[in-house]
């Protein structure tokens, strides 16, 4: 029987066949979904929307070859119109935040009762109420680290920025000095006053300060 225009097209991804089955016989008892493919993998999941450009995605998050959270991430740059929801096993406010940051629609367990996987399918961006006020204070509490960033970053001259952007891409002194016309001794005070300035104490920390906050697309800015 061909497909009603009004379904909504379900791709389906689970480690498990067994799984995935009785999720498809539950979505297709209703008139308004289908599942249109079936995968096994992260990649496979991947090459599955392509194939079939589906409305809504669901992913196991750890699936094989490629977790649930980076196949998200595949998934909204090649089928941009694809919602995607996440299951996992359990609660799980990391994971939760990296399906979100991935550009998930949904975040549900297992454990969820079925009406609220068929809701969350039709369109409601679903996140468990238990977890969001820790997902509200998170949210929060990046926001103000990245506005603690942004202002001592705001401390840096310009030669300074690029110098931190060198650092944060694993430049040692001497190619620091070699990218930048100038010596290792103006290289290595550049990196001291770096340091001092974002208030760490390493050039590990100062990498990862950039990383964890998020800051590279200034860096590059500096460069240009």
């Amino acid at each position: 029987m061909a497909d009603q225009p009004s379904q909504l097209r379900i791709l389906l991804a689970d480690e498990q066949s067994l799984f995935r089955e009785a999720v498809r016989v539950v979505l297709e008892s209703e008139a308004d979904l289908v599942v249109v493919a079936e995968a096994r993998d992260g990649l496979q999941a991947v090459a599955e929307a392509e194939r079939t450009t589906p409305d809504i995605a669901l992913l196991d998050v750890n699936l094989p070859n490629c977790n649930g959270v980076r196949a998200t991430t595949l998934i909204k740059e090649r089928v941009p119109d694809c919602r995607v929801l996440v299951l996992a096993g359990e609660e799980d406010q990391r994971t939760l935040i990296s399906a979100l940051e991935a550009g998930a629609n949904g975040y549900l367990t297992k454990e969820s009762p079925l009406g609220e996987l068929i809701s969350a399918t039709r369109g409601e961006t679903l996140i468990p109420s238990r977890m969001l006020g820790i997902l509200l204070a998170t949210l929060i509490r990046r926001r103000r680290e990245q506005g603690e960033a942004l202002r001592r970053m705001s401390k840096l001259t310009r030669r300074e920025k690029e110098v931190l952007g060198l650092l944060s891409a694993g430049s040692d002194n001497d190619a620091i000095a070699q990218k930048l016309v100038i010596s290792p001794e103006t290289a290595r005070t550049h990196i001291q006053n770096v340091l001092a300035k974002l208030g760490v104490h390493s050039r590990l920390e100062a990498a990862a300060f950039v990383v964890q906050n998020g800051l590279q697309d200034e860096l590059i800015g500096a460069a240009t």
